[in-house]
């Protein structure tokens, strides 16, 4: 595979930039800066370079509140729950930090049947989720492709009761352009694909041999989805491979290309940090440990950065660290989660899992933690069967606008996950989350609320604007 090297990643000027800000503690460049992204425009990427650089415990509990109050002024309490769905932990690739990677002899290896998948969906479904994340090791059986196209259709198939997953987003290894447009018309959300560590000879340290060891065709992957139409795209480093501020930076410098050649950015940002994995040794040393106080600042720097950008959190981390990143900035949750090929229908041992989670709870623990913390747990997936993706989604989401969908839609969604699954401690905790949400409503969404909610207590269900 020969892949044209991209020109929009400038590692040079990312690694002056870091020794450029190695310590910014000036109260009045970085005051600038907060105040300047609490208008909601955003941060440039000098801008997140200083912010990266700030040491002074003052300064950062500035950044931290500022943080929280363009969380809460864009989204609200609103957080959105999903599962991922492991399809395999079969993997063609030699990735040293992950327990898939093909040399791995530790490892208990499956790729489901479709019916597997089926029983995993309904796993899900009965523990009241509505969407979620198909994933899986770099590997597709003698089917190919068609493989995961199947497994779509079959996930939407399944009904159980009055539940259901009404959107599939993905994560799997770079695809062509065509194979994009064929996973667009099977209806899926989001395309995600983490690019692990944007430095180049770190990437290639990492990943010695796979078709993932070509650093150009993995980081060129979102140009490709996008212009197959898929507008809602997902990316990330993992964090722990290599200096964080460096992550950060080409970051910014993916979105700046993204907005420049689709005028469009990320729809969200994940932030996953190094876990431990069976058999890898780097994974339980890695060679650029991020620390928790570093972590929180990278939840909360994204969040002034790109504040219409959701930022996904997975179990990986602890409670403790995922319930102080809700009000920093993440948006996204993972709950219930397993990491390994049938775990939902079938428990097993984390043996088979791509990494150790820092959260074991069940989602309906999950959820009442949630709502108990003054938030909204949302199970809403309208956006993307409205078609308000990509641009349309940003033109609504600046104003306010989509505001005005959102918070009525998370209401009825939790309302939903209420009265058919939740236990009655949760729905307990829901409930005063519920009325405290309504009450900080204007009028008008209020009464919208309380009509979708009323429509769900009568028995209705999928009820959105």
């Amino acid at each position: 595979m020969t892949t044209e090297k991209v020109t929009w990643l400038d590692e040079a000027g990312i690694e002056a930039a870091i020794a450029a800000n190695h310590a910014v503690n000036d109260p009045g460049r970085v005051r600038e800066i907060l105040a300047r992204a609490e208008t909601l425009v955003g941060l440039s990427e000098a801008d997140v370079a200083a912010l990266c650089g700030v040491t002074d415990a003052e300064l950062l509990e500035e950044m931290f509140a500022a943080a929280r109050r363009v969380k809460t002024e864009i989204y609200g309490p609103r957080i959105v729950l999903f599962a991922p769905l492991y399809f395999s932990n079969i993997c063609l690739n030699e990735c040293v930090y992950c327990a898939f990677r093909r040399s791995n002899h530790e490892l208990d290896r499956k790729i489901l049947t479709m019916d597997e998948i089926e029983a995993e969906t309904a796993a899900l479904i009965d523990q009241g989720h509505k969407r979620l994340l198909l994933i899986g090791g770099e590997a597709f059986p003698k089917t190919g492709f068609q493989y995961l196209l199947d497994a779509i259709e079959r996930i939407y198939s399944v009904k159980r009761g009055r539940g259901e997953i009404r959107r599939i987003n993905v994560n799997v290894a770079p695809l062509s352009t065509d194979e994009f447009k064929q996973l667009k018309d099977a209806k899926i959300g989001t395309y995600q694909l983490f690019q692990e560590t944007y430095n180049r000879k770190v990437y290639e340290t990492m990943h010695p041999s796979g078709a993932k060891a070509d650093f150009d065709w993995r980081v060129s992957v979102m140009d490709r989805a996008m212009a197959a139409g898929i507008d809602d795209v997902g990316i990330g480093p993992l964090f722990g491979l290599h200096d964080w501020r460096f992550e950060m930076l080409a970051t910014m410098q993916h979105i700046a290309h993204l907005e420049d050649a689709f005028g469009v950015g990320p729809h969200t940002i994940s932030v996953p940090r190094m876990e431990p994995a069976v058999g890898s040794d780097v994974s339980i040393d890695p060679p650029s440990p991020v620390s928790d106080l570093d972590f929180k600042k990278i939840v909360a720097i994204l969040r002034l950065a790109v504040p219409y950008t959701g930022i996904i959190m997975s179990t990986r981390e602890s409670p403790e660290m995922r319930r102080a990143t809700l009000e920093l900035g993440v948006s996204q949750i993972s709950g219930g989660s397993r990491t390994n090929p049938g775990g939902y229908a079938t428990p097993a041992e984390e043996q088979a899992a791509q990494f150790a989670r820092g959260d074991h709870r069940s989602l309906d623990e999950v959820v009442r933690d949630v709502a108990a913390c003054g938030h909204v747990p949302s199970f809403c997936t309208a956006c993307y069967r409205m078609g308000r993706t990509g641009q349309d989604f940003m033109d609504l989401a600046k104003p306010g606008l989509i505001r005005e969908m959102c918070g009525p839609n998370a209401l009825s969604s939790f309302m939903e996950y209420m009265l058919d699954y939740g236990s009655d401690e949760t729905v307990a905790a829901g409930e005063k989350a519920v009325e405290a949400e309504v009450a900080s409503m204007e009028p008008k969404i209020a009464r919208y609320s309380q009509t979708m909610m009323r429509k769900v207590r009568e028995g209705k269900r999928d009820v959105f604007r």
